[in-house]
């Protein structure tokens, strides 16, 4: 029996010819991710541990993104002994506030993620990276801080799900829709600690941005990680910020998938996900008119520059409603400066938004948009949880950036076709 492609690329790491789903193994690491809050608890956890060194300084990345810049006293002390572990080994790839950025965002952007690497990191979102054609998965900090001190980790090897992709994408239609509909489909435990392997004749209609949302958000169905074939328009991002050779994988013709699910993109409308789970899926004719009090645009799951562009294509030349708070949060410092050279951030202050530097920020409920007792928010980030975003009566309902922008607009949740 073949393998996929999540097992090749385990496989090479791992220095086997062959490894087969639920197998335990050890594989070297390409990269070790964390962010402010993590960093900081394993960095304690290092300690404790006994270890001296790190394995390879310009193999780990550290990005002060989640409660930074700074909203009090015990997010600044976070990023504090962030910047100290940082500084005492001499982490080359560390990010702070004015040169960082949302860290899912800013680790493609950096040339720090490659096909057919394994990549770890201390945040849940880390699968991202499968967009690239990369295992990588999320993990805990006292997992992140004996991978900091070795390079290498253990590994049951993911049993895999094939997601077959075909048709196109229709207008206002993005990858956000297409994951949301696909979790609605299987549930949020409905691909627990199983490969996503997205496949098909659909991908090439895919952009990178929609493929990086996709990635992103397969934690969001238990998934261990979700990963996309390589093809020439990951080739042709990759050759913009990554300098160094790669691997291009491919999964064996014979592999072996425990389920298959056919998504027909031209089938599909935008999509929302209502509280309190992100499976709580519905088509947006079926639930817009309910009343909202918030509008957030950005995040590690839809904060980049064509992300920004389809908000600024609703939001030019119109008003964000009365009443109505809309956040927008560029992901990364060069996709602010982009959105700012192509006239972007003037449409959404002429617009009534506030704009924002990179920060996961009102995502976690950490700051820039914490909300309040009863208040619903409109968001283009990938969880609903109850109390997410604020307040535990508080609610969220999941949505692309075309959705939150016409939402904006006229005041209550709302498709962009109703504009």
């Amino acid at each position: 029996m073949g393998m996929t492609l999540s097992q090749k690329i385990l496989a090479k790491h791992a220095g086997k010819s062959h490894i087969m789903a639920n197998e335990l193994i050890e594989a070297k690491l390409d990269l070790v991710l964390g962010n402010d809050v993590t960093t900081a608890m394993a960095s304690t956890i290092f300690d404790e541990a006994g270890f001296t060194n790190v394995f390879d300084s310009n193999k780990i990345a550290i990005v002060l993104d989640h409660y930074a810049p700074c909203k009090d006293i015990n997010s600044a002390e976070l990023c504090v002994k962030s910047r100290l572990f940082a500084k005492r080994f001499s982490i080359s790839n560390f990010f702070d506030v004015g040169d960082m950025g949302i860290e899912h965002a800013l680790i493609p952007e950096k040339g720090l993620a490659a096909p057919g690497e394994l990549i770890v990191g201390a945040d849940s979102h880390t699968c991202t990276y499968g967009a690239l054609g990369a295992f990588s998965t999320g993990i805990g900090s006292t997992d992140a801080a004996a991978a900091i001190a070795q390079g290498s980790l253990w590994f049951k090897v993911p049993p895999a799900i094939k997601v077959n992709f075909q048709g196109k994408l229709n207008n206002h239609v993005s990858g956000k829709d297409v994951m949301l509909h696909l979790i609605g489909l299987i549930g949020v435990d409905g691909a627990l600690y199983k490969s996503l392997e997205f496949v098909g004749d659909g991908i090439k209609a895919l952009n990178i941005a929609d493929r990086f949302t996709i990635a992103n958000m397969a934690i969001e169905c238990g998934a261990k990680n979700g990963i996309f074939p390589i093809d020439d328009i990951t080739k042709e991002y990759l050759h913009d910020v990554v300098e160094r050779e790669y691997d291009i994988l491919v999964a064996d013709s014979d592999a072996e998938y425990e389920q298959e699910i056919v998504i027909d993109l031209s089938q599909l409308s935008p999509t929302v996900a209502l509280p309190h789970l992100p499976s709580n899926t519905k088509k947006i004719d079926e639930v817009k008119g309910l009343s909202i009090d918030q509008v957030v645009i950005g995040s590690c799951t839809n904060g980049r520059i064509e992300d920004l562009r389809v908000a600024a294509a609703i939001l030019k030349e119109r008003k964000v409603a009365h009443d109505i708070r809309c956040i927008i949060i560029p992901a990364t410092q060069k996709i602010y400066l982009q959105a700012i050279k192509e006239g972007l951030i003037e449409i959404f202050i002429k617009a009534g938004a506030a704009v924002s530097t990179p920060t996961c920020g009102p995502c976690i409920g950490g700051h820039m948009g914490v909300l309040a007792k009863g208040e619903r928010a409109v968001a283009t980030t990938n969880r609903n949880f109850v109390g997410r975003m604020g307040d535990v009566t508080s609610e969220i309902i999941l949505t692309s950036p075309a959705v939150a922008a016409a939402s904006a607009v006229i005041g209550e949740l709302a498709s962009p076709f109703d504009l």
